[in-house]
């Protein structure tokens, strides 16, 4: 089964992928959003190229585990794609996924490239750990 994640975002919303069978997490690409709105086209060709099963989707609370307006944003990004494409959706909490991401990037650029950090690297490594908590705890 292959699972696609999202870190959701009102600019850009990053993608990975990840077979259940590897159990290993994938980032895939950035997808920029139209007018502050998901790019459903763009999501809807990932979906069948990757002939996805189960959508995971990154849940953002604050560190005391409390809700912003991000987490309502992210919860309705989730019952829209589940309601257009007619697939399973977990909520991931995703707290410091993006911390986590800037620092595994940077690791890597300090052991040999050294090309700069953009933003985009970063969303789609953070939906690669979010889809990696959500296969720890659906293994």
């Amino acid at each position: 089964m292959n699972i696609m994640a999202f870190d959701f975002g009102l600019q850009r919303t990053g993608i990975a992928i990840a077979s259940q069978i590897t159990g290993i997490a994938t980032p895939l690409c950035t997808v920029q959003s139209i007018n502050n709105k998901p790019d459903w086209l763009k999501i809807e060709a990932l979906l069948q190229e990757w002939n996805s099963q189960h959508l995971v989707v990154g849940l953002p609370l604050h560190t005391d585990g409390s809700r912003s307006e991000m987490t309502k944003k992210a919860e309705r990004f989730g019952r829209q794609l589940e309601g257009r494409f007619g697939l399973p959706i977990s909520m991931v909490n995703e707290q410091l996924s993006s911390l986590e991401a800037e620092q595994r990037l940077i690791q890597s650029r300090q052991s040999g490239r050294k090309k700069k950090i953009q933003k985009t690297d970063i969303d789609q490594l953070s939906a690669a750990i979010i889809l990696e908590t959500w296969l720890i705890t659906n293994a």
